[in-house]
């Protein structure tokens, strides 16, 4: 067994968090504030390769693994996960069913360029009435000479706002089949498509969507891979990115413990260090071993896809236990810094609004355990 990221992986991290300090970091308070994020950093990340870092050089990625992909995602998710989350939902989601499931046109036309950074692409899955159940999606594709007409709508789409395109899931026939789901692709404006922009409590400079759609025409070469029935796409790509957004999480609580353990050795109480407090110690030790577990299990389930033997209870479970650690480790470092844990100018509270995010995005901690009960044998 081998613990040791190669000297590949550790330039891909370099690489990132050069990135980061030297051009990204002072435009994070700004995005924040405004809740917009920088359209000209996904050309930046394309020109260095990092919108397809797991991705094939054959197809125009940059040929490397889910575990670089990984490390991509916890570097940015360090610094912003208003930039991982928009990061997260372009390479991943928005073309990641292209890549796997599209026609070579559908690659040529939507997946290069996104990978390029010339086209910004999301995933439109949620309903405001679907909750986590995915086969009880509303909204409709219905056969029209040429192509198809859409209408529904999708809530809490990241990317939405600022999106060339989007996937769109919508049902082709009233069964609650699988073969009754089909992905579309979607450029974005569209005529009958209206896309408003939401405020968030988490993850702001990350632009999120509400969408109403009305007679939305697709032409047939814009039905994924031209064929019905992708519901098992959805599903496999939701798994694999449990495994990505667990190591989202993964560096959310690693800024936190960084915020609460420098800190800790700034803060005097009665001419101490608060951190060599008992009491405030215990609670760092905690962390930092809650943060371990976690990293080995996030980097787990990344081998795991390399070796393609991930499962939906193992990415469950790797989703489960990093974003429940990233919650309670940033919530940890909001008590560490007391008062000061609730001010602005510290980042212990934005990193904790942001975790909240993923333990109901992606499937809530609820729906992991489900599927970890299911494996198990039980029927929750």
């Amino acid at each position: 067994m081998d613990f040791c990221f190669s000297d590949q992986h550790v330039a891909v991290r370099d690489t990132v968090r050069r990135l980061c300090q030297s051009e990204h970091q002072r435009l994070v308070a700004d995005a924040e504030e405004n809740e917009v994020l920088p359209r000209d950093v996904f050309a930046r990340w394309g020109e260095l390769g990092l919108l397809g870092v797991r991705y094939p050089e054959s197809d125009g990625g940059s040929g490397l693994d889910k575990i670089s992909d990984c490390i991509v995602r916890e570097e940015l998710s360090y610094m912003s996960q208003g930039f991982a989350s928009s990061w997260s939902a372009h390479s991943h989601l928005g073309i990641w069913p292209i890549w796997k499931a599209g026609t070579d046109a559908q690659r040529d036309r939507f997946f290069r360029p996104a990978v390029e950074g010339q086209k910004i692409a999301g995933f439109a899955l949620s309903e405001p009435d679907g909750g986590s159940n995915i086969r009880a999606l509303k909204t409709r594709a219905e056969r029209v000479a040429g192509g198809w007409k859409l209408n529904g709508s999708k809530l809490y789409i990241t990317n939405a706002p600022i999106a060339d395109f989007l996937l769109i899931a919508a049902r082709t026939a009233p069964e609650l089949t699988t073969g009754a789901i089909s992905l579309f692709i979607v450029e974005l404006p569209s005529a009958g498509m209206q896309i408003h922009k939401l405020r968030k409590e988490g993850i702001r400079a990350s632009e999120t969507g509400l969408i109403h759609i009305e007679d939305v025409f697709v032409p047939d070469d814009c039905l994924l891979g031209e064929r019905l029935g992708t519901y098992p796409v959805i599903l496999e790509s939701l798994s694999e990115n449990r495994v990505g957004v667990a190591a989202n999480s993964l560096g959310m609580a690693r800024a936190a413990f960084d915020a609460a353990t420098t800190y800790a050795q700034d803060r005097l109480v009665a001419g101490r260090r608060i951190g060599d407090y008992q009491a405030i110690s215990h609670k760092l030790a905690e962390m930092s071993a809650q943060i371990e577990a976690a990293r080995w299990l996030v980097y787990y389930g990344a081998w795991r896809v390399d070796q393609d033997t991930l499962d939906a209870a193992t990415a469950a479970r790797v989703k489960l236990v990093a974003s429940e650690t990233a919650l309670a480790v940033s919530e940890q470092a909001i008590r560490i810094h007391g008062g000061a844990g609730i001010m602005r100018e510290y980042s212990v509270g934005r990193i904790h609004r942001d975790a909240l995010v993923y333990v109901i995005g992606e499937g809530t901690s609820e729906v992991q355990k489900n599927i970890i009960a299911r494996d198990l044998g039980f029927k929750p």
